[in-house]
């Protein structure tokens, strides 16, 4: 590229080398990195040419020093995520007009998603709950998780998702990754089943423990869920929310996966870790009872803090 000058630094990427760069006027953003940013830039042109709402990639190259560049266009510079802690005003209650954007951003990339489907095979599920779950990674860092209870829900849960379409998806859906105009951050891209990605973009923040500062109401879950049971009814004839449950098991094991601390004396990390394996459990005794994970009945980090130092929690 001829215009460096131009581009000024935003952070350094996540989860992989490379920065992030926004141009002068805040149109474009540049980014640097090595064969999986090729490969999500790869991704990101398929599934525009799908209508999926994501940035269309404008330029890719390499590098004076031998790096991998992307440009694409700007969706904005304020993601629901920053929306939400910006209107807060002192509460945690999320904003009315942040969750219904994030149903109409998640009914887009779903009705998206059910236009260009394939068709589910049990070793291609098999694979999702793997990749989406870091699930060797949860039960080598935590094999007392690892039984034949466990197993056995999760062989339940793949088995009923067995009829339900897989489409390409974003695996890291949220809604520190949604703009209004559309979804960014596609590094963990994937085959999942429909609807996984969007379905639990409002429950997932119970996970979080309180920290992400706001909370989504029972009202407004409900809405966001109706929205997109109504995209999918367009999309395919049938609801989608009834596989909600499943998707947030599979949830609790990502949340869960990376977790355990390697340092003894760091003990607000073994205290994270202590609570993220807390809410696996509290959601497979859900789903062994019910079929579904109400988060509303996940306690706080702060609430679990307390308990776990009264003894009321291993």
């Amino acid at each position: 590229m001829n215009d460096n000058n131009s581009w000024r630094f935003v952070k350094k990427r996540t989860a992989a080398d490379g920065a992030v760069y926004v141009s002068a006027d805040g149109t474009r953003y540049r980014r640097t990195g090595g064969a999986e940013l090729q490969a999500e830039a790869a991704f990101q042109r398929q599934v525009a040419d799908l209508d999926y709402p994501v940035p269309h990639v404008l330029e890719e190259g390499v590098t004076a020093d031998s790096h991998y560049y992307v440009v694409e266009e700007s969706l904005g510079d304020q993601t629901l995520h920053d929306q939400a802690v910006a209107s807060l005003n002192g509460g945690r209650a999320l904003a009315d007009d942040v969750t219904d954007t994030a149903a109409q951003v998640a009914a887009r990339l779903l009705s998206a998603q059910a236009a260009h489907v394939v068709e589910p095979t049990s070793e291609a599920l098999r694979q999702w709950l793997e990749s989406a779950g870091f699930t060797q990674n949860v039960f080598q860092e935590n094999p007392g998780l690892d039984t034949p209870r466990t197993r056995a829900v999760l062989d339940h849960a793949l088995d009923r998702l067995a009829a339900v379409p897989l489409v390409h998806g974003h695996l890291d859906y949220g809604l520190p990754n949604v703009l209004p105009a559309g979804v960014i951050d596609w590094q963990h891209h994937g085959l999942v089943p429909l609807g996984y990605d969007v379905l639990p973009a409002l429950e997932i923040i119970a996970f979080k423990g309180g920290n992400k500062g706001y909370t989504a109401s029972p009202g407004q879950r409900r809405r966001y869920l109706a929205v997109l049971d109504g995209a999918a009814r367009n999309a395919t004839g049938q609801p989608i929310s009834q596989h909600l449950g499943v998707y947030l098991l599979v949830k609790a094991l990502f949340f869960l996966a990376l977790m355990r601390p390697t340092d003894p004396s760091r003990t607000d990390k073994h205290l994270k870790w202590q609570y993220r394996r807390y809410l696996f459990m509290k959601g497979l005794e859900q789903y062994e009872r019910t079929g579904t994970v109400d988060t509303a009945l996940f306690p706080g980090l702060e609430e679990f803090a307390a308990g776990h130092h009264a003894g009321n929690h291993p």
